[in-house]
């Protein structure tokens, strides 16, 4: 099992390396898009995706992604909370 991060697609470049650039929590990240640009890497853009090691592996549905972020704050949260495990 792998953690993936969602992050939504905020731009896309042009080049045959096929970076774009992923908001993930207010971060801006360089992502590897290889894997599910079909045609039209423009057409990602505003679309989330799920990231694992800087690789674009799959799209999501905004409801999915967003519940998947506020599960991983929530667990900083408690965290730095010390709360034991």
């Amino acid at each position: 099992m792998c953690i993936g991060i969602p992050g939504k697609v905020t731009a896309v470049g042009c080049d045959s390396l096929q970076l774009a650039t992923a908001d993930v929590g207010g971060i801006a990240v360089k992502i590897n898009i290889s894997l599910i640009d079909e045609d039209d890497p423009q057409a990602l853009i505003g679309q989330w995706v799920l990231i694992h090691v800087g690789f674009a592996m799959s799209l999501i549905d905004e409801e999915a992604a967003l519940e998947t972020l506020a599960a991983l704050e929530n667990m900083r949260t408690v965290g730095s909370a010390g709360a034991e495990y």
